[in-house]
């Protein structure tokens, strides 16, 4: 079982749509960070189209250079057939380990007898589906980012029970990824058809916030996608995790402070990490509800 020093952090896609200048730089820097997985790759819309599948191979060949392993991400709703055509380069692309956020790139990887990383948005809530895909090729799975900490214990203590011994990776920080629609919420704020959006999201590095009418931060509109609009946070959970057998903490970047919120993280497995002072966390609304099988907005150590 993982121990706090033991168990690794990986550094999710990103999420929102930047410039191509503004990955390069990102990726240049994690290359030094603490980490041991980077997950790479368009996951949210096909039509963001400033990086090709050459391009994040070219950044995925630097960083597993500097000693990280590289995942590559598929996307999360595929609408079109040039969406199957490019899933299908990306599932051979001969080189790295993809993480399915489909069933479809499931299916795909598992015919060409390819190992995969199962996603979050494959909803994997038990043990009997956790095989299916195990004897599917799956290698690590992540939790659904709703599920809460009583209930992944249990579900892990079952597959340990059951043999299946593939790693757990919990969503650790970031704005959590809760919804996909076939409609771009980013375009139609600014009067835009989804299919003539202008790639007005690339404004918003780290989303639209959707605000309630008493101004708190409900939703982080980015695209198609709906995340949170809190930052989940959970370095403090962090020796509760690797306790209960997580393998891995992946953390979502943002547009700024990652640097420091992965020294943090670091900090915390090897128990460095000073007690909570919900005061100095002034970056961003933070939110655990979901880890504490309460409402997701929640932070459980406010107050």
């Amino acid at each position: 079982m993982p121990t706090p020093d033991t168990l690794k952090l990986s550094l999710g896609p990103v999420l929102f749509y930047w410039t191509r200048e503004r990955y390069a730089d990102f990726y240049r820097e994690a290359a030094d960070w603490p980490i041991e997985i980077v997950t790479l790759g368009e996951s949210v819309c096909s039509r963001r189209r400033d990086m090709k599948l050459d391009d994040w191979l070219g950044i995925g060949r630097e960083l597993a250079q500097s000693g990280k392993k590289v995942v590559l991400a598929s996307q999360t709703l595929i609408e079109s057939e040039a969406d199957l055509r490019d899933l299908r380069r990306l599932c051979h692309n001969g080189e790295f380990t993809v993480e399915a956020n489909d069933q479809s790139a499931v299916q795909r990887l598992s015919a060409a007898g390819l190992p995969f990383v199962a996603g979050a948005a494959l909803n994997l809530y038990n043990p009997a589906t956790l095989a299916v895909l195990a004897r599917a090729g799956m290698q690590c799975w992540q939790a659904p980012v709703e599920m809460s900490r009583a209930d992944l214990a249990r579900l892990l203590d079952d597959c340990r029970d059951q043999g299946l011994e593939q790693p757990c990776e919990v969503f650790a920080y970031g704005h959590l990824p809760l919804a996909w629609s076939s409609r771009c919420f980013t375009a139609r704020r600014h009067q835009k058809p989804k299919d003539r959006c202008r790639f007005v999201c690339q404004q918003y590095p780290e989303g639209l916030a959707l605000r309630s009418q008493e101004s708190r931060e409900v939703f982080t509109l980015n695209g198609i996608q709906t995340l949170s609009g809190a930052c989940q946070d959970l370095r403090h959970e962090i020796p509760g995790m690797a306790g209960m057998g997580v393998g891995v903490a992946r953390l979502s970047p943002r547009a700024e402070g990652m640097a420091e919120v992965v020294t943090a993280f670091d900090a915390a497995r090897r128990g460095a990490l000073p007690p909570p002072d919900p005061l100095a966390l002034v970056d961003a609304e933070i939110c655990d509800g979901y880890w504490h099988g309460r409402p997701g907005m929640d932070y459980t150590r406010a107050g």
